[in-house]
């Protein structure tokens, strides 16, 4: 079984999720991780077309972080393209064994490096058939072959993940979106699932799109625009948390780390004062008085805090 850090850095952001992030403002984000000792970094061809990856490969030296652990994606190539746009590529499904092995390529010339930690296959939602027949023995024998340390997949929908955990031999899962504050899906059947069978999960998408980083309005909530109720409970969140005088990012980040399935956390950061404040939510902490006002109100599943999550239902 993989270990993993319990706090890492998502380059989504860096490959210029919703906005663009200047290549300064990238290498200072990476500095502040240095400097808060995060070594642990997810990536995918798929973020800014390589950008993310191309920026780790860059920066991760200059900051001094000589032996980072490493995530990637796979499933989807960046393909050459004349039409009009941002990029010089589009991103192409492709889940042959070739299209794998070119993908993992890429990806390693783009990090500058030999092998990776971890490879996800890449929200291979609408693809089981092709997951069968080619994708998934193709990163076992990557696997295998010592490129990748370890093998799993990355999705943003709990059934079909598990469906895979079910099937498949899986070192680790990356679960985005699914055990917050605001949805405790990954509860039902997943992280069960993994608790059983030994794979590691690591959780992305704490903040539920930036709504639990910071619940105005304006916000999103599973990259769409925040409903009115779903923005009212998370004000109601932080208002619980600023009565005790700790911030929404704190819990929000430490939740899945209660279960006994997660090893890692994984958040997003598009500037060091965002690696700042999200490694002090990390570290800050929380009275149990806090986690037990939360779980009156639905924000935390009581059976975390009493040590009784279920290996099995």
């Amino acid at each position: 079984m993989i270990t993993l850090p319990r706090l890492g850095l998502g380059t989504a952001p860096l490959g210029g999720l919703f906005t663009a992030v200047g290549e300064q403002s990238a290498a200072e984000t990476i500095a502040a991780a240095a400097a808060a000792r995060i070594t642990y970094f997810d990536t995918a061809p798929r973020y800014g077309h390589g950008l993310a990856e191309e920026r780790l490969g860059r920066l991760l030296p200059a900051a001094g972080i000589t032996e980072p652990v490493i995530s990637t994606k796979t499933g989807w190539l960046l393909e050459p393209t004349d039409e009009p746009g941002e990029h010089s590529t589009k991103v192409v499904p492709d889940w042959t064994e070739r299209g794998i092995r070119r993908s993992l390529e890429s990806s390693l010339d783009r990090l500058g490096r030999s092998s990776v930690d971890v490879l996800y296959l890449h929200d291979p939602d609408d693809f089981p058939d092709e997951v069968r027949r080619t994708a998934y023995p193709a990163v076992r024998r990557l696997r295998d072959e010592g490129l990748v340390k370890a093998i799993g997949f990355g999705m943003n929908h709990c059934a079909p993940l598990a469906a895979y955990v079910a099937e498949f031999e899986v070192d680790v899962v990356l679960i985005a979106g699914r055990f917050s504050l605001l949805d405790h899906d990954a509860l039902g059947e997943l992280l069960p699932l993994c608790r059983r069978t030994g794979t590691a999960v690591v959780v992305g998408g704490v903040f539920n799109t930036g709504l639990l980083a910071d619940p105005t309005p304006d916000a999103m909530f599973h990259y769409r625009p925040v409903p009115p109720e779903i923005l009212a409970r998370a004000q109601q969140c932080a208002a619980i948390c600023a009565e005790f005088e700790v911030p929404l990012a704190a819990p929000a980040i430490q939740l899945p780390l209660l279960h006994p399935a997660v090893q890692s956390v994984v958040v997003g950061c598009r500037s060091a004062a965002e690696v700042v404040r999200n490694d002090e939510a990390y570290r800050w902490p929380i009275p149990e008085r806090l986690w037990w006002r939360l779980a009156d109100a639905g924000f935390v599943p009581p059976q975390l805090l009493t040590g009784s999550a279920p290996a099995s239902q």
